[in-house]
């Protein structure tokens, strides 16, 4: 069996980074970091022009017609340019929330572990909210509120795309690491022909390609064990990649003017969200 993306596939992913990249880029990413939490209205609206909350509808229900392979395809896209907002909960609720489908409204919801993401920019809040409080959020692009209560119910397509974001973060903090170690010199050559180097790089190329197959089976068994599997890995590749990306990047990682940080605080954020990796270490272990 062949389990690479196909063409159509490949064409899917590449048209929604082209699209980011437009829209989406590092000066759009910079303003939005450096001011207040809000969200692009617009480029939402683009979004589900695009198909990315609709992608899982039926045709016949103004959908795309496509599944969960196609969806993690796009939301690795989506974590590779560190998209604000909440996309998992509005992808999952098209077809449920008028709007949502077509970008129109922006829908958030409590996750298992009472946080509540976008609470103020959101059009519809899903769960029990009530008694919500802001909380400081590491990430600068995810405002945060904490709901009291105990651990909510668990949605696994929104763990498994929510792994997907972590996969493209992970991809993305390995290629930069590629190419600052391949322009930046110290003692007369690139630190990228120091062998110390080119075993964090080596790593990182492991771990990303790891999760990413991983959150790629899951995408097409949809089992919750292989979900968890996939969770446990894609949090790891994403934190420790982003970690191994400021090390490359040594002193000037550590500046709030490189991009490193920001997915750093990003993916500590999606590990603590969704089946943080205790939960999801528990859940495989009562597989096993």
């Amino acid at each position: 069996m062949d389990f690479r993306p196909s063409e159509d596939q490949r064409d899917l992913a590449r048209g929604m980074r082209e699209l980011l990249a437009g829209r989406f880029g590092r000066e759009a990413l910079r303003a939005a970091a450096d001011g207040p939490a809000r969200l692009d209205r617009a480029l939402w609206k683009e979004l589900g022009e695009a198909g990315l909350f609709a992608l899982r509808l039926p045709e016949a229900a103004g959908g795309v017609g496509l599944g969960l392979p196609e969806a993690v395809l796009l939301f690795e896209e989506a974590g590779r340019a560190l998209l604000p907002g909440p996309l998992v909960a509005t992808h999952l609720a098209a077809g449920s929330v008028p709007g949502a489908a077509e970008g129109t409204a922006v829908v958030t919801e409590v996750s298992p572990e009472g946080l509540l993401p976008w609470a103020d920019e959101a059009d519809v809040v899903l769960g029990p909210a009530a008694g919500a409080v802001p909380v400081r959020s590491v990430d600068p692009l995810t405002p945060l509120h904490r709901v009291p209560g105990g651990p909510a119910g668990l949605r696994w397509e929104a763990v498994l795309l929510t792994a997907a974001e972590q996969v493209g973060s992970a991809a993305w903090c390995t290629e930069a690491a590629v190419a600052y170690a391949g322009q930046r010199e110290q003692f007369g050559q690139v630190i990228g022909g120091f062998q110390a180097v080119k075993h964090l790089c080596a790593g990182m190329l492991v771990r990303t390609e790891l999760a990413r197959a991983a959150v790629h089976g899951a995408a097409v068994t949809a089992e919750p064990v292989e979900i968890a599997g996939a969770k446990l890995l894609a949090d790891e590749a994403a934190v420790a990649n982003a970690r191994d990306c400021l090390q490359v990047h040594g002193g000037m990682g550590f500046t709030w003017e490189a991009d490193v940080h920001l997915h750093l605080k990003r993916a500590w954020v999606r590990a603590a969200l969704l089946l943080p990796g205790a939960r999801a270490a528990e859940r495989v272990a009562d597989a096993l």
